[in-house]
């Protein structure tokens, strides 16, 4: 489901370079700085390094992690990071399910579940801010009210849970036929998990579905979540009245959501 898989180049130490130069130039106002893959721990060392030079060049500005979680296990690497972090780090964690077996399948991963809680747990401990993920897919999306009350009984230090809608590339394509599920037909799967996470004054929010495929009464937990490099609105949504609210479409998905329509 990955997004961005993995190619089998060793790029490492040219791209860590890279980074060194880009957090250099950046501007000094700069309110975010986001670090993805892959999977940004595997840096293991040298993501430590690379926080430590973004405190140094940019003492101001927020950090967001996308990470699978499963190396924060480790309880001394987790508070090292948070430690030279100083604090101003945001976690984006992905849960798959409630259920271990079908987060394992999911994340490609036999263990995977027990590690991840297990990072959770640790990055909480040192009082990480943590993003969860719930990415919505055909092998979760009949979970997503009793991973609403996993979350509730035993994640309920998370900062705001987040569901999204899944990017159309990468990894999806070649897993389609397994993980492909039209938003049409979760809607009503996710409306009730957002109804219970929000009645228990959770921070809650959808990402990457437009507002035309979500009930009126939903759309507050919308956000307007797809980065502007990979952010379009297809011909249909020019008259929409709700457009500039609108997360629209990724330019990167080859597959465009059924039903889309504009609000009038």
């Amino acid at each position: 489901m990955c997004c961005q898989p993995p190619i089998n180049v060793d790029d490492i130490d040219w791209l860590y370079e890279e980074n060194l130069l880009r957090i250099q130039n950046a501007p000094k106002d700069l309110p975010i700085i986001g670090i993805t893959g892959g999977e940004p721990t595997l840096l293991g060392e040298k993501l430590i390094s690379l926080i430590m030079y973004i405190r140094e060049q940019l003492p101001d500005t927020d950090i967001h992690i996308l990470s699978n979680g499963r190396n924060f296990r480790d309880a001394d690497y987790t508070s090292t990071l948070m430690e030279v972090g100083e604090g101003r780090i945001i976690f984006g964690i992905p849960l798959h399910s409630d259920f271990y077996k079908d987060h394992d399948i999911i994340a490609g991963a036999k263990g995977a579940f027990e590690e991840t809680i297990i990072g959770l747990y640790n990055l909480a401990s040192v009082g990480a801010c943590i993003e969860l993920r719930i990415v919505m897919n055909k092998l979760n999306y009949r979970r997503f009210l009793p991973m609403a009350e996993f979350i509730h009984k035993n994640l309920p230090f998370v900062a705001w849970i987040a569901f999204m809608g899944m990017e159309y590339t990468g990894y999806a394509i070649k897993n389609s036929k397994n993980i492909w599920v039209e938003p049409k037909d979760y809607i009503a799967h996710l409306l009730n998990a957002v109804k219970f996470l929000d009645e228990w004054r959770y921070n809650v929010c959808i990402y990457n579905i437009p507002l035309c495929l979500l009930p009126d009464s939903f759309h507050d937990f919308a956000q307007k979540s797809i980065s502007d490099w990979k952010n379009d609105y297809p011909d249909i949504c020019q008259e929409c009245k709700k457009k500039e609210m609108c997360c629209g479409l990724f330019t990167t998905s080859i597959k465009p959501y059924k039903g889309l329509k504009a609000i009038q």
